[in-house]
């Protein structure tokens, strides 16, 4: 039996018997993420309050500012409205406080578009604990990134879908026997929910953009997972359209497959490159 070999001497000044050295280029970076996992349930409980009680705080404000030039964000946000009314159409109402209701709401839609970067910042501030050190730089390139897609597609929705979309049903049919005399409540709540869905898709580059930076997806798996991503676009599209129509989910659909390829290009772009060490 051949004796096995006596092991080799301990050396103090030998770091790879110290610390693995792909531990050590990241120690500090792992230090952050685990910061950040070490808070208890209850901080985390108190720090999502506290991002709640600034996001709700900037949205007062935008609601604020938003009162000194209510007319004139009435007569902009009225225009796609008014336009889905027959020649010497009005609105009509049937409860006492709906007019003034109308208002509140106007003004809490603009006070969330103005206060959007602060509302992003939060949201941001909130998950930055869990995140590396090179990753917490991003901070600003996503509120900028999120903010204007956010605001880009309600301008979007306002511009394009939500005319056509709504002008389609409210133009159908004849009009001698039946006409269209909308209440104001019900249909401003399909502008809103239109406006905040519109948002909400846009957010698909940024998204990307990030996810790509970390490594978690790249531009070919995105183009691999293409005839999907359409699939799903399509089904999102017939979910926030207000009807069953084909014109209105394509006009959805189509400004969101086009977000979807520049999502690959974005990918593609400022996706996490591959060293020969990996």
């Amino acid at each position: 039996m051949i004796p096995a070999p006596p092991p080799a001497p301990f050396d103090a000044d030998d770091e790879r018997l110290v610390r693995p050295p792909e531990r050590a280029n990241h120690a500090g970076e792992e230090d952050d993420a685990d910061a950040g996992a070490r808070m208890s349930f209850l901080e985390h409980l108190d720090e999502l309050r506290r991002r709640l009680m600034i996001a709700a705080a900037a949205i007062v404000i935008g609601m604020a500012i938003s009162f000194f030039f209510i007319n004139d964000i009435y007569a902009f946000i009225m225009q796609p409205l008014a336009a889905l009314l027959p020649p010497g159409g009005h609105f009509i109402t049937t409860e006492l406080t709906e007019k003034f209701m109308l208002y509140m709401k106007i003004a809490a839609l603009c006070g969330l578009l103005l206060a959007s970067p602060i509302v992003l910042a939060q949201v941001w501030l909130f998950v930055a604990p869990g995140l590396y050190a090179h990753e917490k730089r991003f901070a600003i390139p996503f509120v900028v990134l999120a903010s204007g897609f956010f605001i880009g597609g309600a301008a979007f929705s306002h511009y394009f879908v939500f005319p056509i979309a709504f002008g389609f049903f409210a133009q159908f049919g004849p009009t001698d026997l039946v006409q269209f005399t909308p209440t104001i409540g019900p249909l401003f709540a399909a502008y809103v929910k239109m406006v905040l869905a519109l948002g909400i898709v846009f957010q698909l580059p940024t998204v990307v953009f990030f996810l790509a930076r970390m490594g978690m997806i790249t531009a070919r798996w995105l183009v691999k997972k293409t005839k999907y991503a359409i699939l799903v676009i399509f089904v999102v599209a017939a979910i926030i359209t207000p009807g069953p129509d084909v014109v209105s989910q394509t006009l959805v659909a189509a400004p969101m497959v086009v977000l979807y390829g520049v999502s690959i290009g974005i990918a593609w772009v400022f996706g996490k490159k591959k060293t020969i060490a990996d």
